[in-house]
């Protein structure tokens, strides 16, 4: 049996309300000869306890929960000796469908235990490192409404989130910002500023899918100024695939990203969750920084029909 430290975010997710859920990953984890005491906890004590299991040299670190989950433990991984599994246990998953791994668990937990690694970028901002992507402008705005929705009313995320976008789409304003993307400098009023580790697909037929996880470079996607009916023109085109050029600014191979602001603070999403920080923001690509189990890539021309959904 090869030991593990096995962290689970018991406040979100899958996992929220399940009383069980302890024993069925430790199971699921037995059954696919990893040993280990399953951990228990909320999402600020997986990330404290993923910090003690890498100064402690532990060598495979299992995060149980949803993106937030798996970026919070990612940065406490990268650039150290130990390996992280995963287990979508969360809403959406975006990391664990760009690596090919399966949503159910006793699936999940046999990725792990074959033992197959393999070397992911993450992308930094300030100092935070993240899994999948942050934004400015509208998405952090919707996400702060979604998550007050869901305190103060119950509602999923998935339902909170649509009354969200509504919402702030009737009240939106433009942001202005300077971007610096390795040198180059634009200032630019956008309703929204995308930053990903590494290159995302904005159409049909898999909207927000990755390809690579190992390219080394950031996805920098800038929404031109728009009103609110050329918004819903520009999300019904990249549905359809039809983006335009004026539609957005794309800047292609960026390792390093500046954004100033006059603002003393501006509201920034890290992978589905909020901070409010203080300009200017340093984005950087931290190339093969996370050790990782997960399946072997498929050939660059093999189906993708078989993942799992988004």
């Amino acid at each position: 049996m090869t030991d593990a430290i096995i962290l689970i975010n018991q406040s979100g997710g899958t996992a929220k309300g399940d009383r069980e859920i302890g024993a069925k990953v430790g199971a699921a984890l037995r059954a696919a000869g990893i040993d280990g005491e399953v951990e228990l906890l909320d999402g600020p004590g997986v990330a404290r306890r993923a910090k003690e299991a890498v100064a402690a040299k532990a060598p495979l670190i299992i995060a149980g929960g949803g993106d937030g989950t798996q970026s919070a433990v990612a940065g406490a991984i990268a650039d150290s000796d130990s390996v992280m599994g995963i287990l979508p246990l969360g809403t959406l998953n975006h990391l664990a469908r760009d690596l090919g791994i399966p949503f159910d668990l006793t699936e999940a937990a046999a990725v792990i235990g074959a033992g197959h690694e393999r070397r992911i970028d993450l992308a930094d901002l300030n100092g935070r490192m993240f899994v999948n992507n942050s934004a400015l402008g509208l998405y952090p705005l919707m996400v702060v409404d979604r998550d007050a929705q869901q305190k103060r009313l119950g509602r999923s995320k998935k339902s909170a989130m649509a009354i969200a976008a509504l919402r702030t789409l009737v009240r939106f304003r433009h942001a202005r910002i300077t971007i610096c993307a390795d040198g180059d400098r634009l200032a630019i009023e956008t309703p929204l500023l995308f930053v990903g580790n590494n290159d995302y697909d904005v159409a049909l037929p898999r909207p927000g899918d990755r390809k690579s996880l190992k390219d080394g470079k950031l996805c920098v996607l800038v929404l031109r100024k728009k009103g609110r009916w050329g918004l819903f023109a520009v999300a019904a085109r990249a549905l359809i695939g039809r983006t335009r050029d004026d539609d957005m600014i794309r800047l292609d191979a960026v390792e390093q990203l500046r954004v100033e602001s006059r603002r003393s603070h501006v509201t920034v999403a890290i992978d589905g969750e909020t901070e409010r920080l203080a300009p200017p923001l340093t984005y950087t690509i931290r190339k093969a920084a996370l050790r990782v189990m997960a399946p072997a890539p498929q050939p660059i021309n093999a189906s993708r029909s078989d993942r799992p959904p988004g």
